[in-house]
């Protein structure tokens, strides 16, 4: 997915079997669904190669979380680009939820997966408090911007500071530049990592949107330096559950 995944694992753990599972379903997921593989089923499915029919069920679950995600934000999420078929604003933050459902489900309580900044926490560390994650600030690479902190919450950070402006709005068909970054929280990241994307791409429609959202918050920063965000967004002083 062109990203490193960590995983930050609290007792009891998971067996090394397990994790290796997990890291190995991730390794498929990638297989099937990176645009820059021309034998990945994403790839051939947008050349014509294959009919969605043939498709695996995974590639049917992802395409019809873009059009909800699509639908929800009014068309500012799309996996229908100029350069044709790529839910990557979709797989990645679904891989990493569906890698934390799978360390769960193989006896994890407490976990952070981090999938290129984009992460789904589970219960807490050891030492009993929430997990804090540190936002860049996209101006200065070694400097935060914000701290989120939090319990069983998603995180995803959509931004111009690595890969420059490459979220299109996909109502003009130009590159979005009114924010430099924004950062979306909810309970699941398959949700909030999209919905950064769309948010990116929405500007300053941004704000409004995510506000009028149940159970997502988001901080932002403007091309212009300028700071925003949503009443209930969970920084270090004020966590959420």
């Amino acid at each position: 997915m062109g990203t490193v995944f960590s995983f930050d694992i609290s007792a009891p753990g998971v067996s090394a079997h397990a994790l290796q599972g997990v890291v190995d379903w991730l390794h498929r997921m990638d297989a099937m669904f990176s645009t820059y593989r021309p034998d990945s089923e994403i790839s051939r499915l947008d050349r014509g190669s294959l009919q969605l029919g043939e498709c695996s069920p995974e590639v049917h679950e992802v395409l019809e979380l873009c059009e909800q995600a699509s639908r929800d934000s009014g068309g500012y999420f799309t996996a229908r680009l100029p350069g044709g078929l790529d839910p990557s604003g979709m797989v990645k933050g679904w891989a990493v939820e569906r890698a934390s459902t799978m360390l769960q489900a193989a006896g994890s309580t407490a976990h952070a997966v981090n999938g290129g900044g984009d992460i789904q926490l589970l219960g807490k560390p050891q030492d009993g408090r929430p997990w804090t994650i540190g936002i860049a600030d996209p101006f200065r690479r070694t400097a935060l911007a914000t701290t989120v902190a939090g319990t069983d919450m998603a995180v995803a950070t959509s931004s111009t500071a690595e890969r420059g402006q490459h979220i299109i709005d996909p109502t003009s068909g130009l590159p979005a530049t009114a924010l430099a970054s924004i950062t979306v929280t909810g309970r699941n990241l398959t949700t909030v990592d999209a919905y950064a994307t769309a948010a990116l791409a929405m500007g300053d429609k941004a704000k409004s949107w995510i506000s009028g959202l149940s159970g997502v918050e988001a901080f932002a920063i403007t091309a212009t330096g300028e700071r925003w965000q949503t009443p209930n967004f969970p920084t270090a002083g004020n966590p959420g559950n």
